[in-house]
């Protein structure tokens, strides 16, 4: 627990504490008597008041972290007359803002010190789009996979959801604490940039669920079985490991907004669904299989002869071919449900805020998405409305901001 939050609650109550010490000593011993728990010598907070993310580090914050319950994913465009040196100047400040919020602590410039009492698990993550390297006149520094991803057989994009120059992803695990740091990054961010788009997202209250269970989505399916799990499995999928110093230990962030027809969904029987994705909803099994990791097997077969997992299902099209087991991502994926837009064509505005990360998205999320394009049998129910790539930079020291290597002279 934080000294400082136990010596603020220490002398908040010395006072009342003080003008009523008969009583005090004769309701302790009454407590006891009726059994009602006494207060620890030292009072415990509730877990999320003090729980806190590192966020200097190898890599950036809002990755391999464990997915909080909140979400705040922002685009934004550089203004025309902002160049390197006035985002230098705003990197500075947005990193120090970050790293002091992330430690329960108010920014110096920040008149409501009070909103930081529980940090829940705050975290910032910063990325930058193709747009950011034209307005620091560092094109050449910008990775060849950097820029809009290639058109799919099923995309209905909308400008409103698409691009940006760069981006902050904010996710915390108490929704007032994630919107006050959100628009304090806004607010600080506005003389150099506009906004774009806002995604909001959400996955299980803390606490709800232990922290190693896969969350599901609003189709109801646990989504983010195959993810990386451990170091070496992240430094084969996630980190990128060359090119310039700015960029290793960073990462590619995939970002699409995938609209859900929940009405259409419900219609399904509960086997009709479980073969559409090709597991059980459950467990999260593959079919025919009894658990969530178990491996998926296309060539089982039931008692008459016939596949028991669909070709075209959703698993069986998102596996990689043997050839190419590098085709995997890490997804960090978050639900989204609005009020029903008045000329939308459901009853419900519900879907995906579907982030994922890798080393280079053409050779991992592009050709994942070609094949769920191509023939996924889920593409029925599901309509990919936004799109956007951003770059990770890597991690900081203490005495760095973001991408500090890219921004020097």
């Amino acid at each position: 627990m934080s000294s400082n939050l136990s010596r603020r609650r220490f002398l908040t109550g010395l006072g009342a504490g003080a003008g009523a010490g008969a009583l005090g000593i004769a309701a302790a011993g009454n407590a006891g008597a009726i059994g009602l728990e006494r207060p620890s010598d030292e009072e415990e907070l509730p877990p999320l008041q003090t729980q806190t993310v590192e966020f200097d580090g190898e890599h950036q914050a809002g990755i391999a972290t464990p997915s909080q319950a909140n979400l705040w994913l922002i685009a934004f465009d550089v203004k025309d007359d902002v160049d390197r040196s006035r985002l230098r100047g705003l990197m500075r400040v947005w990193t120090q803002d970050a790293r002091r919020m992330s430690k329960g602590h108010a920014p110096r410039t920040d008149l409501e010190p009070e909103m930081y009492d529980a940090p829940a698990n705050l975290t910032f993550t910063l990325g930058l789009g193709e747009g950011f390297f034209t307005a620091v006149d560092r094109e050449d520094e910008m990775p060849e996979w950097l820029g809009p991803l290639p058109e799919y057989e099923t995309d209905q994009l909308r400008d409103e959801w698409n691009g940006g120059d760069l981006c902050l992803q904010i996710c915390c695990d108490d929704p007032l604490m994630l919107s006050h740091a959100a628009r304090f990054m806004i607010k600080n961010g506005a003389p150099f940039l506009d906004v774009r788009w806002v995604q909001m997202g959400f996955l299980n209250a803390r606490g709800a669920k232990d922290p190693d269970v896969t969350p599901r989505n609003r189709f109801g399916q646990l989504d983010g079985t195959v993810n990386p799990r451990g170091e070496d499995d992240f430094d084969r999928v996630v980190w990128i490991d060359s090119g310039p110093d700015w960029l290793r230990g960073g990462s590619a962030m995939v970002v699409r907004r995938i609209e859900m027809d929940i009405d259409g969904w419900d219609i399904l029987d509960r086997p009709s669904r479980e073969e559409v994705v090709g597991r059980t909803l459950d467990t999260g099994a593959p079919l025919g299989k009894e658990n969530e990791f178990d491996p998926v097997d296309l060539d089982a077969t039931d008692e008459y002869g016939l596949p028991i997992i669909d070709r075209n299902s959703h698993v069986a099209r998102s596996m990689p071919p043997k050839e190419f087991p590098n085709q995997r991502i890490l997804r960090r994926v978050y639900n989204y449900d609005l009020p029903p837009e008045p000329t939308g064509r459901f009853t419900s505005n519900t879907g995906l805020v579907f982030i994922c990360f890798q080393k280079n998205p053409m050779d991992q999320f592009h050709p994942i998405q070609e094949r769920l394009a191509e023939a996924d049998r889920l593409n029925e129910w599901i309509f990919h409305i936004g799109s956007a790539v951003f770059v990770i930079p890597r991690g900081t020291t203490g005495d760095e901001y973001w991408a500090q290597d890219l921004l020097e002279d």
